[in-house]
């Protein structure tokens, strides 16, 4: 932050939520540290997000948006 092009105000409020950031970045780098809790919430995190995949989203806009059946694959 010492280089030219910090002299001046931060008019795009760069730095506003930094110490929020870090602290956030710190909380996660501890978690990260515990192995097994960190396996725990990957897991938790990918069971919870089968609602939200890419297939059923595609499927969703195939038949609601485009229209079109599904073509089976032998």
């Amino acid at each position: 932050l010492m280089e030219p092009g910090w002299e001046g105000p931060d008019v795009y409020y760069v730095l506003g939520d930094f110490e929020s950031y870090r602290d956030v970045k710190d909380k996660m780098a501890a978690d990260h540290a515990d192995a097994h809790g960190w396996a725990r919430k990957t897991w938790v995190n990918i069971t919870k997000s089968g609602r939200f995949s890419s297939d059923r989203t595609i499927r969703d806009y195939a038949e609601q948006v485009w229209r079109l059946d599904p073509t089976p694959i032998r």
